[in-house]
């Protein structure tokens, strides 16, 4: 256990990839925060990161100070202060981390219940799997059909969990979703609203169940610090972190992904035997469409974007273009002439994000070749109504984030 206290720094998730790229593990933490969590984790060792370092006491611990160094620079700094200077284990694997977390989740909920918020994405499934060797049937998974998903993509998660023994259930909840959110456009203001409905369906389920004691989510680290908890600055709430209200009906939480990456929670994936195509399965937020669909959200709109989305996805997945880590579709609320049919149109603009991405904290977009983007413009313009004009995102993040919203 590695201790990486950051000073201000925008990148200090560069950092702690680096160490558990070297199979060490490590938890990121503030100036603010950083003696309350050495005293509660204990570390072997110290990291300082950042773009200013602050006057801070610090115990008598192994200390390598990074602050200001270059992030090329700080591989081999790293690697010779963990193993040549204090011969510290390289134990850090998927292996031994599906152990503990299974181990963990036993001790904490013995005989209780748990009910999982299930999208159907690798991270919840990865915590369906985590949980289900855990506790068995006292698993409960829930999935919640806002009416934000991809196209056909309810039935397809429906079908993948129905038979899966761990207590499935779908529920429909469009209508109430999309009263919560008529007219907000706020991004932050939506993801939080779906965020506190998201809860309180699950809140609603688990009296109807009775003796639910914990929710689990599928939250990771990303979401952590994006979120900008812990004192820090936040780039986005995420609904399953900012997005939370206050009060939950619950005994507590379980997110024994919190302290992942994405790639991380793949490997782990892979480790507990789920199926490639869950493994490797698109991103997708928890607040779905609800940020891709930028201004106010209705069924009408979301449809549009559903419809493109499908068309844009299924050509690049033709094309099998290699590096791809995520693509999708945004509708934008730009409106602009152009002309269908020898008539005048006033409609909307649609831009289309593909990304290459180790760990999702940092992405490049994908050179997609023009006589591809020319092929999927035109399917999407002469199929989808009310789309009359096609924008291609080439911003990497940073400094924009993979979503727009």
């Amino acid at each position: 256990m590695i201790t990486i206290i950051d000073f201000g720094g925008q990148n200090n998730h560069l950092t702690a990839r680096i160490v558990r790229d070297l199979h060490v593990f490590c938890e990121v933490t503030n100036d603010k925060k950083a003696l309350e969590h050495i005293k509660q984790k204990q570390p072997q060792a110290i990291i300082l990161t950042g773009s200013k370092r602050q006057p801070i006491e610090l115990p008598s611990l192994p200390i390598l100070d990074l602050t200001g160094v270059e992030e090329s620079q700080q591989k081999d700094l790293i690697s010779s202060f963990l193993f040549d200077q204090n011969s510290i284990p390289a134990d850090w694997t998927m292996e031994n981390y599906a152990k503990s977390a299974i181990e963990d989740i036993k001790q904490r909920v013995q005989d209780k219940k748990v009910l999982l918020a299930l999208s159907g994405g690798v991270d919840s499934s990865v915590v369906a799997a985590l949980i289900s060797k855990a506790i068995g049937p006292n698993l409960t998974c829930i999935f919640v059909d806002h009416g934000l998903m991809r196209k056909n993509e309810g039935l397809e998660v429906e079908e993948a969990f129905k038979d899966s023994g761990m207590n499935f259930i779908k529920i429909d909840a469009e209508t109430r979703f999309l009263n919560r959110l008529k007219g907000i456009t706020d991004p932050e203001q939506k993801r939080k609203t779906i965020g506190e409905e998201f809860i309180r369906v699950f809140e609603e389920i688990g009296r109807e169940i009775k003796s639910v004691d914990f929710l689990a989510q599928g939250t990771i680290y990303p979401d952590i610090i994006e979120s900008g908890t812990d004192g820090q600055l936040a780039v986005k709430s995420h609904h399953n972190v900012g997005g939370l209200p206050d009060v939950i009906d619950f005994e507590g939480l379980i997110e024994p992904l919190d302290i992942l990456f994405k790639d991380e929670v793949r490997e782990l994936g892979k480790v507990l035997g789920l199926p490639n195509y869950l493994v490797n399965r698109q991103p997708f937020p928890g607040p779905g469409l609800g940020i891709r669909c930028i201004g106010e959200l209705t069924k009408e709109r979301l449809d549009i974007l559903r419809d493109a989305d499908k068309i844009f996805r299924s050509e690049l997945e033709k094309a099998q273009l290699p590096n791809l880590g995520q693509y999708f579709a945004v509708l934008t609320d730009i409106r602009s002439v152009g002309v269908t049919n020898n008539q005048r149109t006033y409609d909307y603009t649609l831009a289309l994000r593909a990304v290459s991405t180790k760990d999702f904290m940092q992405a490049k977009w994908v050179q997609i070749p023009y006589d591809l983007l020319d092929q999927i413009s035109q399917k999407i313009v002469n199929e989808v109504p009310h789309i009359n004009r096609i924008v291609y995102d080439i911003t990497s993040k940073p400094p924009a984030t993979i979503e727009w919203e």
